[in-house]
């Protein structure tokens, strides 16, 4: 059948509105903008080019089957993206929503540009699942290519509303996942069905909210008051990287870093806790961090920043929050993060403060050692320039994780606060001489008898000493820190990046 000017003009109009009137005003009153709407804030203005725009246009109701594709641009860089109408059926998958998906994950694979997600879908529609669900071309292959495409091209995903049953894991396939609260959800089993299998009472805020993602259970990244400051962390997050990673991370014009006294920021005394935040902003072009993960296990912090205009990724212990030990949580949230940047060519700061990892039954029961060694793996496997920079304190396995001088760093610089060893001075007398300890007469004799010790420690890991015995590269005053990082990671460009023959490693235990 041919169409007039007429009819191919009324039907873009219905595939340009999306789905019935009342869905939009729903939509609306729960501050949720039209899914055409959220792509034009986040590419520039007249770049989109729609793909497969009339799928499923001789259906009823179902205009672009409802799921938007397409290629665009961001700051001037060519993008993929797709955008679930929930307007249209609850942005819920048909088997040409499925296909739409697939096409243009592929291409941006093909194409070697970022991916992004705009996601907000009930799932699949059960009433279409033999067409949708298992064949070669179904939902899972979606999720085939999200994993062929990971650390190839940049994936990101903003959650504006529910990321339902096995759509959950579009999200979870992503590099990072800014999340709307109030609005935002993902979970493999509504509430409904949640009580049916197993009895539990709940809602899918408590079980799968924007701040339950992002502060406990760590599958979320940004927590986002609207949804144009998630549209706007998308864009900022891809700001820093490369379109593949076969790119370079994109250079802007260099800014002088905040008039800080870095010194006054670093307490002497390796009790006191301290915000090792204010530190990394000192440092940073700008003052500028983009922190990832801000909200969860926040012993650990990760982000982007710029050092004269380049990119790096920041690792950095923060004692304000439990010390700085390193935990389950803080030990995977820094092996993702290590594994992006490598994966997209970001070199690596480290700043360590840690006291090492966690001790106790409860931790061992959830496995520290397998996921301590992910992160050391992880660490180990890192070949874009990485420097270690100990600030205070790297104590035991803390001092590994934090790319320490057995792992391959480009350099070890220490502060002159720093100290490195197995334990703290008063973990380490305590555990060599604890029986003579408590022969001792009295008081007033132990406390003499552990000060004298522990100055006989704290000499032994002077770090003048470890600085002639090579463990350490250099020592800088705090002041001098940045530029040092600019001229070494200036040196270190270009380095040999083979780590080893084979194929891939084995992830430990």
């Amino acid at each position: 059948m041919s169409l007039d000017h007429e009819s191919l003009e009324q039907l873009s109009k219905r595939v340009q509105v999306g789905g019935a009137e009342r869905y939009h005003a729903a939509n609306a009153a729960k501050g949720k903008l039209f899914a055409r709407d959220r792509i034009a804030l986040l590419v520039d203005q007249g770049s989109f080019v729609e793909d497969g725009r009339y799928a499923n246009a001789q259906a009823e109701g179902l205009p672009a089957d409802g799921v938007i594709t397409g290629v665009a641009e961001v700051d001037g860089r060519r993008i993929c993206l797709m955008a679930n109408d929930s307007t249209v059926k609850a942005g819920s998958w048909g088997a040409r929503t499925v296909e739409k998906i697939i096409r243009i994950i592929e291409r941006a694979y093909a194409t070697g540009v970022p991916m992004v997600y705009l996601v907000d879908s009930a799932g699949a529609r059960i009433t279409d699942q033999v067409d949708l669900f298992p064949g070669r071309r179904g939902a899972g292959n979606i999720f085939y290519n999200q994993v062929r495409a990971s650390g190839s091209i940049p994936q990101a995903c903003a959650l504006f509303g529910p990321s339902a049953a096995g759509g959950a894991y579009i999200p979870a396939f992503c590099d990072v996942v800014a999340m709307v609260e109030g609005n935002a959800s993902m979970y493999l089993g509504s509430d409904r069905m949640v009580e049916m299998v197993t009895g539990e009472k709940t809602t899918l805020e408590a079980m799968g909210g924007a701040r339950v993602h992002c502060a406990e259970s760590g599958v979320g990244h940004f927590l986002c008051k609207t949804e144009a400051e998630a549209i706007e962390t998308i864009r900022r997050y891809l700001s820093f990287l490369p379109s593949n990673w076969q790119s370079a991370p994109p250079v802007t014009e260099a800014v002088p870093a905040p008039e800080v006294d870095v010194a006054a920021l670093i307490p002497a005394s390796e009790r006191q806790a301290f915000d090792m935040r204010k530190v990394v902003r000192a440092l940073l072009d700008g003052g500028e961090f983009f922190e990832i993960q801000a909200l969860w296990a926040r012993e650990v912090t990760v982000g982007f920043g710029r050092l004269d205009g380049a990119p790096i990724g920041v690792v950095a212990n923060n004692s304000l929050h439990k010390g700085g030990v390193l935990f389950v949580d803080s030990a995977d949230k820094a092996t993702r993060f290590v594994q992006l940047c490598d994966a997209f060519n970001v070199p690596l700061l480290f700043l360590s403060d840690v006291p090492g990892f966690m001790v106790g039954s409860a931790v061992e029961r959830q496995g520290i050692i397998r996921h301590g060694a992910k992160m050391i793996t992880a660490i180990s496997e890192a070949t874009v320039p990485k420097i270690c920079v100990v600030v205070r304190k790297a104590y035991g396995a803390g001092l590994y994780a934090m790319a320490g001088p057995g792992f391959a760093p480009d350099a070890t610089i220490a502060l002159p606060t720093a100290k490195i060893a197995v334990m703290g001075a008063e973990a380490a007398v305590n555990a060599v001489y604890a029986n003579k300890i408590a022969a001792l007469p009295d008081d007033e004799a132990r406390a003499a008898f552990v000060a004298d010790k522990r100055a006989e420690y704290e000499r032994d890991i002077d770090i003048v000493r470890l600085a002639s015995e090579l463990v350490v590269d250099t020592i800088v005053e705090p002041s001098a820190l940045r530029a040092e990082l600019v001229i070494r990671f200036a040196a270190a460009a270009g380095k040999d990046r083979h780590f080893s023959r084979r194929r891939h490693g084995v992830t430990p235990v």
